[in-house]
């Protein structure tokens, strides 16, 4: 699991917590099922069974992979369209391609990270490039969406590419886990994402037997998800491991530790944590849309299908030649309402 790293991470900024702060203290465990997404990459959908009230400003969460792809195996997803949020997708082993029809997009890989500002309505493909299709490789990284309040859903769409060197790197006071801070604030040192909504987000990376007491923002909620590892949360210690949400209660200080005892395959404890300031408005989704109101969704699936939304650019195929995709130059139409494993049926809340 390479994303970035440092030869020395003594040489690093480390976070101390005050002793005053409060540990937040756990309020749910779950375990996320494991699916299929687009044209058959293995996900873990992070935010299963999880009510939106506690994951907001946050709305939904794919582990993609860990997976060691054959040659022809690597999957991506076709042409399809977002509007009402943004989805963040940080790629930890391997490489992606993203596109859309606003001029966005680019190649991403270790540690690199995509932002894209669905606003308004966008389309847009996540592929895997056609020399990772040939020969094989692996394959790891998440997607999250992040919601925008009502006064922000129709913004233009936007698009930010974040390179691993960007990322602020921090160590724990014990400096037994490196931090990688891509968007938000943590200590006073600031990632490099741009947000529409107030959030943090840190993958952090614990070497057996290290804890974190990570200070945070009391306005924020907070989540943590175990990418791979074994290990405790909150000081009443209890037990996390690979593919695990944690969500916390009121606090200013997370508190992590990584087992003495890891996986063969992966020697330390990897877990994703994340925070935002709750928009408190009601959500209403649908398949790729998230906006506030029924009404709302089922005109972005009409704007889809009437085209307003736009169409695959006719010059894309120019750019990259993918195994068995189609749709070039005209609107796209189909099912979408299980897009990214999404609700089929519309959620509100």
């Amino acid at each position: 699991m390479p994303a970035i790293t440092v030869r020395d991470i003594t040489l690093l900024p480390r976070v101390v917590a005050d002793v005053n702060l409060r540990p937040r203290r756990v309020k749910s465990i779950t375990t996320a099922p494991q699916g299929h997404e687009g044209e058959g990459f293995p996900v873990r959908r992070a935010f299963a069974g999880v009510d939106l009230a506690d994951l907001d400003p946050f709305i939904h969460l794919d582990q993609m992979g860990e997976v060691e792809y054959a040659p022809g195996e690597p999957k991506g997803t076709p042409w399809h369209p977002h509007r009402g949020f943004e989805t963040v997708t940080y790629i930890i082993d391997g490489i992606f391609d993203h596109y859309d029809n606003h001029g966005g997009g680019g190649t991403i890989s270790d540690g690199d990270t995509q932002w894209m500002t669905a606003g308004a309505g966008i389309l847009h493909i996540e592929t895997p490039p056609e020399h990772l299709v040939v020969s094989g490789g692996l394959f790891h990284g998440f997607q999250l969406w992040v919601n925008l309040p009502a006064a922000k859903k129709w913004s233009p769409p936007a698009y930010q590419d974040l390179r691993a060197s960007d990322v602020a790197l921090l160590s724990s006071s014990d400096g037994g886990a490196l931090l990688r801070v891509i968007a938000g604030e943590v200590a006073g040192f600031k990632g490099p994402g741009s947000t529409q909504t107030p959030i943090t987000l840190v993958h952090a990376t614990l070497q057996p037997g290290a804890q974190l007491r990570l200070p945070w923002n009391p306005a924020y909620n907070a989540l943590a998800y175990v990418l791979n590892g074994f290990g405790t949360v909150g000081d009443e210690k209890n037990l996390i491991k690979t593919g695990q949400l944690v969500t916390y209660r009121d606090g200013d200080l997370i508190v992590i530790a990584a087992d003495l005892n890891q996986e063969s395959r992966s020697p330390a404890m990897d877990i994703l944590i994340l925070g935002g300031l709750p928009i408190k408005e009601p959500v209403a989704w649908m398949g790729p849309f998230v906006m506030n109101t029924k009404t709302e969704v089922l005109k972005a699936f009409d704007d889809f299908q009437k085209g307003v939304l736009g169409v695959v650019p006719p010059d894309w195929s120019k750019k990259v030649r993918p195994v068995s995709r189609d749709g070039i130059g005209y609107k796209l139409s189909g099912d979408l309402a299980g897009v990214h494993g999404t609700p089929d049926h519309l959620q509100e809340s």
